[in-house]
């Protein structure tokens, strides 16, 4: 049975019913046991809070080097491994000898040996698409204007009950008329194939000398084509070499549009997503290994195009405690990270996790991590919307008071002062937030790093002190930046 729109809206409505805990005799759900600790045992337990987000990001990419439009050189490859995308659509899909090995070995180094691929067969520069969860099915629409690539497709298995399919497009050179004819002949392959309920992303190199191209019209019969675009960090939404055309990008359908947000790398935030340009990315650091010249390789003729969404994975049920109704996902984040502890003990090290949404988030089963896995929520965990779970390195460096805290599990979080990445993964091991931080927290013993705005889901981090200047705060694990509740 295929999933239409409005089963989709039926499905994803969460049931926000939460049972809270008696903590220590307390009469009131909002007082904090005596010690300020909440252990996972005693922690927020809701019905039907299986409704979370995932973050979602797409990324078209022809950026291949060299003279045989291949991946061998390596250029690209840092790219993608500095971006981390979840879904990559690739042109020109060439790697050593194209054998099943040594494609499995590209995809294994620069994504991942999670991932899953499908390569277009018989094609001298094939169309491709990479993917962190599985695909279920793939092929080839054959584009009757050219001879050496068809369209590849994938229709991937991504959280929640609605299936993404992914059309990597390498359209002509020859002219506007000829890409808007394989416009033409694709759109009439995805009326023909992709369910309406199920969403769509078509990406990759269209060769497109303006955005008001005939093919772009014809596309916008299946995907929105709007303004405003990804750009690079000056504002340049143009991809090819000489940046003076949109050559490059990545179009989702109506369905999926209204889930984006703004990439997020390290401290860097770009609101309508990025073009990854390594000669004027600044610092180059947090899109490591990628190095500043990549971009401007020898054969190196396009600029990747990267998307972020938040998915709703899903959930069910009605009501809540006090007889009413509601509806909602939940959007869980990485809000507040204290890398240099005052002083020296490291214990005081805190993760703080908030549920921006409008839905329980059931925690059970998710991790934190750096190289290793720091802490993992115990199975009861759930956390309701506008709340927030702090983790510290160990429970006797928990302030008195902070309501919502936790040790880590592993006994210690462990993360470095000279730089590191703390990722937050659900249960199937996806992403859902990150940060990638540099070297500067380590001269700012007790100051965190925030997200500003405070609790927005893709606003970027700076120093705790920049808030509340007149009375500013080194921190505020379990509370909003300006120290009040959430």
């Amino acid at each position: 049975m295929q999933l239409t729109s409005s089963m989709v809206k039926r499905y994803v409505a969460v049931h926000l019913s939460l049972l809270l805990p008696a903590l220590a005799g307390a009469g009131c759900a909002a007082d904090p046991p005596p010690d300020g600790v909440i252990e996972p045992e005693a922690s927020l337990i809701g019905e039907g809070s299986d409704a979370l987000t995932t973050r979602l990001r797409l990324m078209a990419a022809n950026i291949t080097s060299g003279t045989a439009q291949s991946y061998d050189p390596g250029h690209g490859r840092r790219i993608m491994q500095g971006v981390k995308p979840d879904i990559a659509l690739l042109q020109e899909f060439n790697y050593g000898n194209n054998s099943a090995d040594d494609l499995r070995e590209f995809v294994n180094v620069t994504f991942g040996t999670g991932f899953s691929y499908y390569r277009e067969a018989g094609a001298q520069i094939p169309n491709g698409i990479v993917s962190r969860w599985p695909i279920v099915a793939s092929g080839e629409w054959d584009d009757g204007s050219v001879g050496n690539r068809d369209f590849a497709w994938a229709r991937i298995d991504i959280p929640g009950p609605v299936d993404l399919w992914a059309v990597s497009v390498h359209l002509l050179t020859s002219d506007a008329g000829v890409r808007n004819t394989e416009a033409q002949s694709l759109v009439r392959s995805i009326n023909a194939h992709v369910p309406p309920g199920d969403y769509l992303v078509i990406g990759g190199d269209f060769n497109t000398d303006s955005r008001t191209e005939a093919c772009i019209t014809t596309f916008r019969q299946v995907v929105v084509a709007s303004a405003p675009y990804p750009a690079d960090k000056n504002g340049d939404a143009d991809t090819n070499a000489s940046r003076g055309k949109p050559y490059d990008w990545v179009l989702v359908d109506g369905d999926l549009e209204p889930h984006e947000t703004a990439v997020v790398i390290g401290g860097s935030t770009f609101t309508n997503g990025l073009v990854v340009d390594t000669r004027v990315y600044s610092p180059i650091s947090e899109i490591s290994p990628a190095l500043s010249s990549d971009s401007g390789a020898s054969g190196m003729q396009h600029m990747a195009v990267v998307r972020d969404f938040m998915i709703p994975d899903g959930g069910g049920g009605t009501g809540t405690p006090d007889g009413g109704g509601g509806t909602g996902v939940a959007s869980v984040i990485i809000n507040e990270v204290l890398v240099n502890e005052p002083g020296s003990d490291t214990d005081g090290e805190f993760v703080e996790i908030v549920n921006v949404g409008s839905a329980t988030a059931a925690l059970g089963g998710w991790t934190l991590s750096d190289s290793t896995t720091r802490h993992t929520f115990a199975s009861s965990v759930s956390l309701a919307p506008s709340t927030a779970i702090t983790v510290f390195g160990g429970a006797g460096a928990i302030p008195s008071g902070v309501s919502g805290a936790i040790a880590a599990s592993s006994g210690a979080l462990g993360l470095a002062n000279g730089g590191d990445t703390i990722t937050l993964r659900n249960t199937s091991g996806a992403t859902v937030d990150s940060l990638t931080y540099p070297s500067s927290p380590s001269g700012s013993d007790g100051i965190s790093l925030n997200r500003s705005p405070d609790a927005t889901a893709g606003a970027g981090f700076v120093q705790h002190t920049t808030f509340n200047t007149s009375a500013p705060l080194s921190s505020s694990p379990g509370r909003r930046a300006s120290g009040l509740p959430f």
